[in-house]
């Protein structure tokens, strides 16, 4: 059965490691922040100035005036530090970010990605997208694996404008992990959804994809 939301971010959050300082993406990617394992001493970074988000407010927690850079509201966990967007971008441009976890439209095979806008269509603009598939060390999407329509998302050249060019490293979908083998540049089919075939993620995948090794099951 393909994983919800939920269960996608859960995945992510396995990949923090104690002392990251981790910059999430807006929308699907903010969940990670609610599945951080409690013995792990991860710090939440964002684009407008925040080092140190918690986890999202209940409704008797809720400060307007603290909110990530996709204006959600938010809450800082002890020794949180605030301070200007410029400083903020000095840290990611960098190299001090360890790891971002984003959304995206499409992914190419090679690891473009397109994330910010679709010709036509309204754009609040690319935010700090491009300089974070510039400069961080490593960086994770979550994502459904195919569009509204049914169509895979993860393909073999992009059609939408590009956000960056061979930098992703890990796609975790609704139905599998995939991690880029950085030397072949195509991505390794490594775990999938419980009941979710290899069979299925071929199908739904535009993308050639390396599936040279027993994948496993995700632990959700």
């Amino acid at each position: 059965m393909p994983l919800n939301r939920d269960q996608i971010t859960r995945r992510a959050a396995a990949e923090l490691h104690d002392g990251y300082i981790v910059n999430l993406g807006i929308g699907m990617p903010t969940l990670v922040a609610n599945h951080i394992p409690g013995d792990l001493d991860v710090w939440l970074q964002s684009e407008n100035g925040l080092l140190g988000i918690g986890p999202f407010p209940t409704e008797n927690e809720v400060d307007a005036d603290l909110i990530n850079a996709g204006k959600q509201t938010i809450t800082a966990r002890k020794g949180a530090s605030s301070f200007s967007s410029s400083d903020s971008f000095a840290m990611i441009r960098g190299g001090h970010i360890d790891m971002c976890i984003l959304g995206a439209m499409e992914i190419s095979q090679a690891g473009d990605i397109a994330n910010w806008m679709i010709p036509g269509k309204m754009v609040k603009g690319m935010g700090g997208a491009m300089d974070l598939v510039a400069g961080v060390r490593k960086v994770v999407v979550t994502m459904e694996h195919c569009n509204r329509k049914g169509a895979p998302k993860i393909i073999r050249e992009c059609s939408l404008p590009l956000t960056g060019k061979q930098c992703i490293d890990m796609i975790i979908t609704d139905l599998c992990v995939l991690e880029m083998d950085h030397d072949k540049q195509r991505f390794r089919l490594t775990e999938l959804a419980p009941g979710v075939t290899k069979e299925e993620v071929l199908e739904k995948t535009e993308a050639e994809i390396l599936t040279d090794r027993e994948p496993k099951t995700i632990n959700v």
